[in-house]
């Protein structure tokens, strides 16, 4: 039986209204749930962060929206020698007909298009992302950000 590396996970996970209050919250709380892992307001991990989560649950709200149902925000910090210093971030929602492009099929907003441009900043800023199933029913959709 061969040695596993060392892994450490710190895990923040809550459940918030599909709402634009709710998405505000969601970017609140996951700043401050960095403040707390040692990342503090207003440095580069924390402003990247978000606007990650600020993209994410803001299209959680707005196109992964069922009536009745919440959107859920993970992070999961990795410590360890197989993936030192890593933020993986997801947020799920329960819709799956309305699901976004992955990486490959992103398509650049017209310029003077007033939305469309979410999807292209988390790309822009998370070391790499993707478009999962999520069960039983909607997507995640997580973004991984090297700290």
């Amino acid at each position: 039986m061969s040695a596993q590396p060392a892994v450490t996970v710190r895990m923040f996970t809550q459940r918030f209204s599909a709402t634009p209050r709710g998405a505000r919250l969601a970017r609140y709380l996951a700043v401050q749930q960095l403040d707390v892992w040692g990342h503090p307001y207003g440095g580069e991990v924390s402003d990247s962060v978000a606007l990650i989560v600020g993209e994410l649950a803001a299209n959680a709200a707005t196109h992964g929206r069922v009536s009745g149902r919440d959107f859920e925000l993970r992070l999961q910090r990795l410590l360890g020698s197989a993936r030192p210093g890593m933020l993986v971030i997801e947020v799920a929602d329960a819709r799956a007909e309305r699901r976004p492009p992955g990486p490959g099929g992103l398509v650049a907003a017209p310029a003077d298009a007033e939305s469309g441009r979410g999807l292209a900043v988390v790309a822009a800023l998370a070391s790499c992302w993707e478009v999962r199933d999520r069960e039983p029913v909607g997507k995640v959709v997580r973004a991984e950000l090297h700290l």
